[in-house]
């Protein structure tokens, strides 16, 4: 039997932290701590080694930018971190994705969503939609250098790869990658954990990341185009 999550909630917002705290609980999910700056969530985080840090983006001391790569940098315990903001398309919720975090939440997220995406995300799966991640990568993965870019080589990827990686970076999931290429959706699955393994990835929002600062993927459409992988399984 799977155990529930564990969450810190890190907002400087006590109402937000004692609703989300609210919501987690009456789904039986553990809150073990509650931050009010980036300071305090990374104490929090190295104290209690929970699953899921729900992170506001905008916060006193340390934001919710630095506080998440402190969490996920240098450390043997890395949790999944859900950016909360306000604002969709925000530019600092590209940057936390860049730097490792699993996805983001609108802060005027459903208790249901809320609950979904706490468990969604703590079985390894990003949070974000692939067309909403494009769409996030399109806006400022080329025009925003004070990012941290994450930096992969493309060659350790075998043609058949390289095509998976394009066609999920256009924004296709599993089934519709398996319907283009005329593959079991089990084979879309195992060569995306391929990707992920020989690129370095968390997940799939870094992996569309990559596509775009490699130029594998354009914001423009001018593709690069990988090598025929027709005959390939």
């Amino acid at each position: 039997m799977t155990c529930s999550p564990r969450v810190v909630i890190a907002d400087d917002q006590a109402l937000v932290r004692t609703g989300f705290r609210m919501i987690l609980t009456a789904d039986g999910i553990d809150v073990v701590a509650e931050a009010t700056n980036g300071t305090e969530a990374v104490d929090a985080v190295r104290r209690t080694r929970p699953d899921v840090v729900l992170m506001d983006i905008r916060m006193p001391e340390l934001d919710g930018l630095e506080a998440t790569r402190h969490i996920l940098t240098g450390t043997d315990h890395e949790p999944r971190v859900i950016i909360l903001t306000t604002f969709d398309l925000d530019r600092y919720v590209y940057a936390a994705l860049s730097a490792g975090a699993a996805g983001f939440l609108l802060k005027d997220t459903t208790p249901e969503q809320l609950v979904a995406a706490v468990r969604m995300v703590r079985s390894g799966d990003a949070l974000l939609a692939p067309a909403i991640t494009r769409r996030l990568v399109e806006r400022f993965a080329r025009n925003d250098s004070h990012t941290t870019a994450i930096h992969r080589d493309l060659a350790a990827l075998t043609p058949r790869e390289l095509e998976v990686l394009q066609l999920l970076a256009r924004g296709l999931n599993n089934a519709e990658l398996a319907d283009h290429l005329h593959l079991s959706e089990a084979t879309v699955k195992t060569h995306v954990a391929r990707i992920l393994a020989k690129l370095g990835l968390r997940d799939r929002v870094q992996a569309v990341i990559v596509a775009y600062q490699t130029g594998l993927v354009s914001p423009t459409g001018d593709d690069t185009t990988p090598p025929a992988a027709d005959a390939l399984p």
